[in-house]
C-alpha cells in the first residue's frame, strides 16, 4: 500500500533517481533487493513509514517504530566491483549531512567507522549495504538506511538517540529524506564511480569522529585496543597499537569506551 509522506529533494529528481512509498514493508532492504530480481534498473528509493522485520548489520535486528525513517536506495552498476565498498563512506557522509542540516550546528553529530552517525556516543542511525550479482556480469547494490527521528530504541546494548531527544530544529522524517536523496545524489556524483574515492576519504574523515581517542574493535570474537588514526585508502580503519604499529581493519564493531566494546 502506498503512503505519500515524503518526497525526493530537487536535486535528486534532476540526477533521476526515483522514489516509492509504502504503509508497511517487512523491510525496504527485502523490498529493494526483490526489485533486483525483477530488473529494476536502479537509482530507485524504496521509503516505508513501517517495517515488520527491520535489520541491521551483522543479521541484528532494528528496531521500526512509527516516525522514523526506514529507507532503502537500491543501485544498479553503480561502479566496478572493486570500488562497490565505497559506497558505505558516500552514503555515511551524504546522512551526516543531512542529520546535521535538521539537528543544527549543537548538539555535534559525527561519523563512526565504518558509517554509524553519533551524537554524543549515542547512535542516531545506521546503515546497512547489500548487494547481488547480476545476470549480464554487472552488480546492484541496496544502501539500507535507518535513523531515530522521533524515538530510538533502549534494549540495544549500546546508547541510542533521536533527533527529537537531542533537541534537533527539526525531527520531520520527510525532510529529512529529501534532504538525504538530494545529499546523497551529490556525493555520488563527487564519488564518481569510484574514480574519486580521495575526496569521499577526506570528506568522511571532516565528519569523524574519534579521531586519536582510545578504540576498541571486536573481530570474530577477537578485541583490539589501540588508538583510531583514521581510515587509508581503501576506507579500512587504522588503528594504532600498542608499540606504535599501526594496523588496518577491514570489519568489526568500533567503540570509543573500549569498556564497551
Amino acid at each position: 500500500m502506498m503512503d505519500y509522506f515524503c518526497a525526493l529533494g530537487p536535486e535528486a529528481v534532476q540526477a533521476g533517481f526515483r522514489l516509492e512509498t509504502f504503509s508497511s514493508l517487512s523491510s525496504t532492504n527485502d523490498e529493494a533487493m526483490s526489485r533486483i530480481a525483477r530488473g529494476d534498473p536502479g537509482r530507485l528509493w524504496i521509503v516505508a513509514a513501517a517495517q515488520t522485520k527491520g535489520r541491521g548489520r551483522m543479521g541484528r535486528v532494528w528496531t521500526s517504530p512509527p516516525g522514523n525513517l526506514y529507507a532503502s536506495l537500491l543501485l544498479v552498476d553503480p561502479a566496478p566491483p572493486d570500488r562497490l565498498a565505497e559506497i558505505g563512506f558516500v552514503a555515511g557522509v551524504a546522512l551526516i549531512d543531512s542529520l546535521r542540516a535538521l539537528a543544527g550546528p549543537k548538539p555535534a553529530i559525527t561519523l563512526k567507522w565504518p558509517n554509524d552517525a553519533l551524537c554524543d556516543g549515542a547512535k542516531l542511525s545506521g546503515l546497512l549495504l547489500e548487494g547481488a550479482s547480476l545476470r549480464d556480469g554487472l552488480f546492484a547494490c541496496v544502501v539500507g538506511v535507518g535513523v531515530n527521528c522521533l524515538s530510538s530504541p533502549d534494549d540495544t546494548p549500546y546508547p541510542t538517540a533521536s533527533l527529537r531527544s537531542i533537541g534537533a530544529k527539526s525531527c520531520d522524517r520527510g525532510l529529512l529524506f529529501a534532504t538525504l536523496s538530494d545529499r546523497f545524489a551529490h556525493w555520488l556524483e563527487v564519488w564518481a564511480r569510484g574514480g574519486n574515492f580521495p575526496a569521499i576519504r577526506a570528506a568522511w574523515l571532516d565528519r569523524a569522529g574519534g579521531l586519536g581517542e582510545k578504540a576498541a574493535v571486536t573481530r570474530n570474537g577477537e578485541r583490539l585496543e589501540g588508538f583510531f588514526r583514521g581510515i587509508d585508502a581503501r576506507g579500512r580503519m587504522l588503528l594504532e597499537r600498542t608499540g606504535g604499529a599501526v594496523e588496518a581493519i577491514d570489519a568489526g564493531d568500533v567503540a570509543f569506551d573500549p569498556r564497551r566494546a
